[in-house]
């Protein structure tokens, strides 16, 4: 009897130690975690990505010709007009890709809804605003290296590219590309076993928001309810900003209010996707 309880108590002497971390330190690693997870999946299907650069060369390629008119000159024939129809249209496609990616979040969950992996993951002791956060980072990424490739293609026919400015623009893009994903997840988990819920919702509001930020077509010559919308609309001070950054002016005012718009974006949508999260476990 003596015997066997020196043996146990030398193994609890011997056992290890769990520490559970907590704080800023545990959300960085499990967002550290879940994107790697996600973004492996997307590796392993580089093809997606190839042809999702389709659809925004295909919007430079017909929508740049419609804008000619408003700038004056030739898209592709040279000179000043050119680069002007670019550096004006160039960051609304890749604000217009980023925000494709990241509203695209909850219908990646939905799968996984239905094969029930999000079952598992939720089993775990990942803190819930890093399952959002590592997810829409996971859709942002790839855009990244999409509007990046975008830029560099466009630089022959005209289109400056300033580097600091850009990369200050992409992050701005970030944050508010976290606020639409945790939105988007939020919106799957609403419409669990009901799919079509989701597509109706993101559909319906998508393409209003795209066309009265002023994204593909200048608003200035549009009816003046339009200017009064695109004034209530996030997307708006974000697509200015971003054509600020990427013309090379960082003092712009466009750009603090792109920032505070993203920023807005971002916890609204964090505290959105959390609540729904917590509701779903």
């Amino acid at each position: 009897m003596t015997e066997q309880t020196t043996t146990t108590t030398t193994a609890q002497h011997e056992a290890p130690r769990i520490v559970t971390r907590t704080g800023p330190g545990k959300f960085v690693t499990d967002t550290g975690a879940v994107f790697t997870r996600e973004i492996l999946l997307v590796l392993r299907d580089p093809f997606t990505l190839i042809f999702s650069l389709l659809q925004p060369l295909i919007f430079l390629g017909l929508f740049g010709p419609l804008l000619t008119g408003t700038f004056g000159g030739g898209f592709g024939g040279g000179g000043a007009s050119t680069a002007d129809t670019l550096q004006w249209f160039v960051p609304g496609v890749i604000v217009m890709i980023s925000l494709f990616g990241t509203s695209m979040t909850g219908s990646n969950l939905l799968y996984e809804i239905m094969t029930g992996s999000y079952e598992r993951v939720l089993a775990t002791p990942l803190d819930r605003s890093a399952i959002l956060v590592g997810r829409a980072l996971k859709e942002f990424a790839p855009l990244l290296v999409q509007g990046l490739i975008i830029a560099a293609v466009c630089i022959p026919f005209g289109f400056t590219f300033h580097v600091l400015p850009a990369l200050a623009g992409l992050v701005l893009l970030g944050v508010f590309g976290v606020g639409i994903g945790a939105l988007s997840h939020a919106l799957a988990l609403a419409s669990k076993n009901r799919e079509w819920l989701f597509w109706g919702v993101q559909q319906s509001l998508l393409f209003p928001l795209l066309i009265l930020s002023g994204m593909m077509l200048p608003l200035e010559a549009g009816p003046s309810w339009m200017q009064t919308a695109a004034k209530f609309n996030p997307l708006t001070y974000m697509v200015d900003a971003e054509r600020a950054l990427f013309g090379g002016t960082l003092a712009d005012p466009a750009v603090l209010w792109g920032a505070v718009a993203a920023a807005a974006t971002c916890a609204v949508g964090l505290v959105v996707g959390i609540r729904a999260t917590r509701k779903a476990v």
